[in-house]
C-alpha cells in the first residue's frame, strides 16, 4: 500500500531562512549582493536575519517533531561550506549543518538535503559569471564532494539542485532573480551546464559508493488549453516542454525537447555522445515542485501573459472562477494531478517526491483548503493514475524571505519574521499536522 513509508514533510532553503549571514565564516552569495540593488526586493529587505535559523534550529527540529513529520527538506548554503565556492572550507559552517542533521536523527525526522537553492558564493559569479563558464560544474562536483564526505554517514537523502528553470530561466533570461541577467543565450547556456553539473554529481556519488539516493528538483505549473484547438493543444504541450521538459527531457532521453531544439536552434547548446550517456545514467528520483495552472493559447488574448522565452509564442491565462494566491497563482488541484500524470506518461515510473507544494494567502483557512485539496488531488493520483508519488513536501515551514518578493508573501504553516523571530504555529499547522497523523495511523 503507498502509504507504507510515505514521507511526509515540510520543506526550506538556506538563504530564506537562516539569517546569521555575517557569523561563523560565512561567505556572501549572490542573493547577498542582489538585495544591494536598488528596487530589485519589493520591500528593500534581505536575508541578514531571516528566520535566525542558524541560532534557532532546534525550535525548528522541536516544531516539525511537534508537526509529526517523518522528513525535512532544506538546503545547504555553499558560502557558509565555502566561503569562496572553491579551497578552503569553513568547519564552522560543517559543525552548524552537522549539528542541525543530529539534531533531525535525534528526533526521528530523514534529513533530505538539497546541494544548492539559488545561492551561489559571490566570488564564483565574480571570478566566472557563474553558472555560464564550464568551469563551474568542477567547483560543483568539488563542493558536492565535500558535502557527501561531511554529512553522508547520516544523510541519505541528496538532491543536486532546486528547480533549475528559476536558476536560468529567472537569473539569467528574465533578470527577475540573481545574478540578474537578461539573456535568452545565457538562460540556456547556464542551464547546460547545470545540468552537466548535475549528471557529474550523480557519477561521482556512484563511483564514490556513497551510500543513499539522489536526485534533483524540478519545477513546473500545469497547462491547460485554452481551447480544443489543435493550435492551442501543442502550445500547452511545448510550454511544458520548455519549463519541465527543458531539464527533464535530457535526464532521460540525453536532449532537449524537440519543440526547443527547433526554435533554438541557434543558441541551444548540444550534448556530446559521452554526456548524454553521463545524463541518462539515472536519478534515484525526481523532484517536483507544483503551485499553479494556467491555460495556454498560441496566441495573445487580452490580459494573458507572453511565456519565456518569446520564440516559445505561448500566452498564460486564468479562468475567471478560480481562486488565486498572494502571487496571483491560481488554486486548481486538477492541474496537480494532471502533471503527475503528464511526468509519468513522459518519463515513466519514475519515484517521484512533491518536494515543494503550498501557498501565500492572507486568510489561513484557505491554506487549509489548499493542503488539503491539493494533497488529496496527489492521492487520486497515486490510487486512480497509478503515478509513483513517494513522498510530500509542503512549502514551507515558516513564513520566510520570498526571494524578490522579500517578506511580503507569506507561505508558511508557522508565522516568523525578521523583526520577531518567535515561531508561532498557524491554523494550518494543525491542520497538515492532523492529514499526516491521519495517512500515518492508516499504515499501521
Amino acid at each position: 500500500m503507498w502509504r507504507k513509508n510515505f514521507l511526509w514533510g515540510c520543506a526550506t532553503a538556506a538563504f530564506q531562512i537562516e539569517g546569521g549571514s555575517n557569523d561563523g565564516g560565512r561567505g556572501p552569495s549572490i542573493w547577498d549582493a542582489f538585495c544591494q540593488i536598488p528596487g530589485k526586493i519589493l520591500d528593500n529587505s534581505n536575508g541578514e536575519i531571516a528566520c535566525d535559523s542558524y541560532h534557532r534550529y532546534k525550535e525548528d527540529v522541536a516544531l516539525l517533531k511537534e508537526l509529526g513529520v517523518n522528513s525535512y527538506r532544506f538546503s545547504l548554503s555553499w558560502s557558509r561550506i565555502m566561503p569562496t565556492g572553491r579551497g578552503e572550507i569553513n568547519y564552522a559552517g560543517i559543525d552548524y549543518y552537522n549539528n542541525l542533521i543530529n539534531e533531525l536523527i535525534a528526533n526521528d525526522i530523514t534529513p533530505f538535503i538539497t546541494l544548492y537553492h539559488w545561492d551561489l558564493p559571490l566570488e564564483l559569479q565574480l571570478a566566472h559569471d557563474g553558472w555560464l563558464n564550464s568551469e563551474i560544474i568542477n567547483d560543483f562536483c568539488n563542493y558536492a564532494k565535500v558535502c557527501f564526505d561531511a554529512f553522508g554517514d547520516r544523510v541519505k537523502n541528496w538532491i543536486t539542485f532546486n528547480e533549475p528553470w528559476c536558476i536560468c530561466g529567472c537569473g539569467y533570461g528574465l533578470g527577475s532573480h540573481a545574478p540578474g541577467r537578461k539573456s535568452d543565450r545565457e538562460a540556456f547556456i547556464a542551464g547546460h551546464n547545470l545540468l552537466l553539473a548535475h549528471a557529474y554529481t550523480v557519477e561521482l556519488f556512484r563511483k564514490n559508493n556513497y551510500d543513499g539516493k539522489i536526485g534533483i528538483t524540478l519545477s513546473s505549473g500545469f497547462n491547460l488549453p485554452l481551447t480544443n484547438t489543435a493550435a492551442d493543444i501543442d502550445a500547452a504541450q511545448r510550454t511544458l516542454e520548455f519549463t519541465l521538459g527543458w531539464f527533464g527531457d535530457p535526464l532521460f532521453f540525453g536532449e532537449y525537447p524537440r519543440s526547443m531544439r527547433d526554435r533554438l536552434a541557434d543558441i541551444l547548446p548540444e550534448f556530446t555522445a559521452e554526456e548524454q550517456k553521463l545524463l541518462t545514467s539515472g536519478c534515484d528520483f525526481l523532484g517536483i515542485n507544483h503551485y499553479y495552472t494556467n491555460y495556454t493559447s498560441d496566441n495573445f488574448i487580452e490580459n494573458s501573459i507572453q511565456n519565456f522565452p518569446a520564440v516559445l509564442h505561448s500566452f498564460d491565462s486564468l479562468d475567471a472562477s478560480w481562486k488565486t494566491t498572494q502571487m496571483g497563482w491560481s488554486i486548481v488541484p486538477i492541474g496537480f494531478r494532471k502533471l503527475l500524470k503528464w511526468i509519468k506518461d513522459r518519463y515513466g515510473d519514475i519515484p517521484i517526491l512533491v518536494t515543494e507544494n503550498g501557498c501565500a494567502v492572507d486568510d489561513d483557512q484557505d491554506r487549509c483548503d489548499y493542503i488539503g485539496d491539493y494533497t488529496q488531488a496527489m492521492i487520486d493520483a497515486i490510487e486512480i493514475d497509478k503515478v509513483n508519488v513517494r513522498g510530500y513536501f509542503y512549502w514551507s515551514l515558516m513564513d520566510n524571505f520570498e526571494w524578490g518578493f522579500g517578506y511580503t508573501k507569506q507561505f508558511g504553516i508557522i508565522e516568523c519574521s525578521p523583526e520577531n523571530t518567535n515561531r508561532r504555529p498557524k491554523k494550518s499547522f494543525y491542520f497538515y499536522k492532523d492529514l499526516i497523523s491521519k495517512y500515518c495511523a492508516s499504515e499501521k
